[in-house]
């Protein structure tokens, strides 16, 4: 691995600005604390769904909410789980789109079908944004001192998902917790945690990885098994057995029918921008699990922590990159990988360069604080927000592949 000099505070434009700007001291010192961060991610949760609910238009002729949607579909999904109706069709009436997760996130989207929109919403995107945001607080990085930072470059990403009442920002967090638990040796807890992600979205199945590199496998084998049976089975309280069954076979087939439906910001859609290549998905996810898997033949550094937070940001950004349905949203997860590839090492001039390029084009790139004429003339036509992303990840993976791993955490905490 080339070394460098790793992230330091000045490095981030944000506090740099403030500094420039000769705000005030102890405004300066808050900023970059954790605490700050955590109560900006709560009120950002809660200030989204208001926005949303306050914002919100009612299509003319369906009726149902256009500006969170999302939630809505999720909301409902209970209503349909109890009232024995087929989760997986159309309810035009209600919403649009369909619902693409398991009957168990049904059946745990109970608590919300019970509460009025005014106050479920706000409770959704807080839990999706605390979740990520604690979850980045906790993380084992290089040094306590870069956690402000991360939270403040993760916050375009996540306002995305959450403007959106999407579920990724949740995802991510779930991720990323799971790894934490490892570290701290909650074999059961992380288990949980795996098995809700991929209760809520199936690619969450890559996260069970992680577990290679921990003792105690039998132990997580039978956990893990445990809460595949408990929380598959909840929808119980709510459907007979044969309906249960029903409604996982019709899962089944919408996972297989919506694999064809489209390309996404990904490396198929990259593919095919670039260099009109439309190539079949099976090859490129089979491509894509190839390189993920391969740096697994290190045997040797599984027990080393840099290694497994590389490994770590590989899976999150594998996540949306080989996902067909990647849209912008969708970014919170893999953008999470990058901060934690780019945070947890020394990196070279170029690698740097190469993380703010990400910046720029993944984060800003959506935004108004980004010229909409390029955006709309490169940025979307060429899957830019992707293509940074990728990028990383064929840098992660060669790292993982390539680095010595000699102790780098140990000597920079000194």
């Amino acid at each position: 691995m080339k070394t460098g000099n790793p992230f330091r505070w000045r490095e981030v434009s944000l506090f740099t600005f403030a500094e420039m700007l000769k705000l005030p001291e102890n405004f300066v010192r808050t900023i970059q604390t954790p605490r700050f961060w955590l109560i900006v991610y709560g009120l950002m949760g809660l200030l989204s769904a208001f926005q949303l609910l306050i914002a919100t238009q009612v299509d003319p002729k369906e009726g149902w909410p256009t500006r969170y949607n999302n939630y809505v579909i999720f909301r409902n999904s209970f209503d349909h789980l109890h009232q024995g109706k087929d989760l997986y069709t159309t309810h035009p009436e209600e919403h649009f789109d369909y619902y693409k997760y398991s009957p168990s996130f049904a059946a745990l989207m109970a608590p919300f079908a019970l509460l009025p929109d005014w106050i479920g919403l706000p409770f959704w995107n807080m839990l999706n944004a605390l979740l990520l945001a604690t979850a980045l607080l906790q993380l084992p990085f290089l040094r306590p001192n870069v956690r402000a930072p991360v939270l403040a470059l993760a916050f375009i990403e996540t306002l995305t998902s959450l403007q959106n009442a999407q579920s990724n920002a949740l995802l991510a967090g779930l991720i990323i917790w799971t790894f934490i638990l490892l570290e701290r040796g909650k074999i059961g807890l992380a288990a949980l945690l795996v098995i809700l992600s991929v209760y809520i979205k199936i690619f969450g199945i890559l996260t069970f990885l992680l577990f290679l590199f921990y003792p105690q496998k039998g132990r997580a084998a039978l956990w893990s098994f445990g809460w595949i049976l408990l929380i598959g089975l909840l929808p119980l309280c709510f459907v007979s057995p044969d309906q249960l069954l029903f409604r996982y076979k019709s899962w089944g087939d919408l996972l297989s029918w919506d694999v064809g439906a489209s390309v996404g910001l990904s490396v198929q859609g990259w593919l095919l921008t670039w260099f009109q290549i439309d190539a079949p998905k099976n090859a490129v996810l089979l491509a894509g699990a190839i390189f993920l898997l391969l740096p697994l033949v290190r045997i040797s550094f599984w027990k080393n922590q840099q290694y497994r937070l590389l490994y770590l940001a590989a899976i999150l950004i594998w996540m949306v990159i080989f996902n067909h349905k990647a849209e912008s949203p969708t970014f919170v997860i893999a953008f999470s990988g990058v901060l934690i590839w780019a945070f947890s090492q020394p990196l070279s001039t170029a690698q740097r360069l190469l993380f703010w390029v990400c910046f720029v084009f993944c984060s800003l790139s959506p935004t108004d604080l980004f010229p909409s004429f390029l955006r709309q003339r490169y940025v979307i036509p060429y899957v830019l927000k992707a293509v940074p992303v990728i990028l990383i990840f064929g840098v992660v993976i060669y790292q993982l592949l390539m680095s010595p791993f000699l102790n780098t955490l140990k000597k920079e905490a000194k």
